[in-house]
């Protein structure tokens, strides 16, 4: 074979090459951009507009891999859990976050630093739930998001939360749920599908799923300080 015809191939292979990742590009941008729900976590700091029509702050995540969950949350039920997920929203705490445990139909946790299970924010919120003397009537029902917290103390929980990929209504009276998905159920649903969870009894991953970017759009509205026990 000569140099023209050696020539000539290579040409024709970059010209199939650059047609496919011509094709192939904008397809895989518009699913990205589908996935993220069209929210934009491309801003300075924290803290957004987003286009959910109701009166409670909302929290959107962009996990990555997966695309955006948003949660709605519910002052009027957990107040201080609230304001302390606001406030570790707004601080960017979640950001490159992580989530570290799956158990498929039961629950997906993150919020810790670690990636452990182990960690926190380095201070701790009382739980409000039944059982520790708050009257909290939301029910683990699937979707509604809750704070994770150490099994023998009441008043552990820091930034660890678990979204319910079930019904866990044993789970009432003794965690301090908070919210609830509102969107982004199909990505919750992928990430159930698709991970790999090494550790069936502790729902331990072969690898965390990282949370890339929490925003906010706290409605206009002002909310307190979190009140921290230590």
């Amino acid at each position: 074979m000569n140099k023209q015809k050696k020539f000539l191939i290579v040409t024709c292979i970059i010209i199939v090459v650059l047609i496919v990742i011509c094709i192939v590009l904008p397809q895989n941008q518009k699913e990205d951009s589908k996935n993220l729900l069209g929210i934009n976590y491309d801003i300075e700091g924290n803290e957004t507009s987003l286009k959910y029509d109701v009166s409670n702050p909302v929290v959107a995540m962009y996990i990555e891999n997966y695309g955006s969950i948003v949660i709605e949350l519910y002052p009027q039920i957990a107040p201080n859990t609230v304001n302390n997920f606001i406030s570790l929203v707004k601080s960017g705490f979640y950001d490159n976050n992580n989530f570290h445990r799956l158990m498929p139909d039961f629950v997906l946790q993150g919020g810790d630093p670690t990636g452990t299970g182990t960690g926190g924010p380095g201070y701790t919120i009382k739980g409000e739930f039944i059982n520790n003397g708050f009257d909290n009537y939301l029910s683990h029902e699937k979707n509604v998001v809750s704070m994770a917290r150490s099994g023998n103390d009441p008043d552990s929980a820091g930034s660890q939360f678990f979204i319910c990929l079930d019904d866990a209504k044993y789970l009432d009276g003794d965690y301090a749920a908070f919210g609830r998905v509102i969107d982004g159920f199909n990505n919750l649903e992928r990430i159930e599908k698709t991970e790999n969870v090494v550790d069936t009894d502790t729902g331990k991953l072969r690898n965390n799923i990282v949370i890339k970017k929490a925003v906010i759009d706290l409605k206009g509205n002002e909310y307190p300080d979190v009140e921290r026990i230590k």
